[in-house]
């Protein structure tokens, strides 16, 4: 289940944030739950302790799973129109 928060940054992480989720078509908040479900999973003491070069290599590898953005509804349409050819 999907809740909502609302957290502030500074306005130049959110756009490089935004850009950089953008590219890997992922939408922010799916972005920012997967960064906040890593630094969860375990039980780190300090900022200090989180393996932050891990998870880096785990999306540029692409070990990562994570939700992208659903497809519209034109391609939806034009999928099933297909199918049914």
């Amino acid at each position: 289940m999907d809740s909502k928060i609302t957290l502030s940054f500074d306005a130049g992480v959110i756009d490089k944030a935004k850009s950089f989720a953008e590219q890997n078509n992922i939408s922010l908040s799916r972005l920012t739950e997967f960064l906040l479900r890593k630094v969860t999973s375990s039980h780190y003491k300090s900022l200090e302790d989180l393996p932050i070069s891990d998870w880096v290599s785990m999306v540029s590898e692409g070990e990562a799973v994570y939700i992208t953005r659903a497809k519209k509804n034109k391609q939806l349409k034009a999928e099933y129109f297909k199918s049914k050819k």
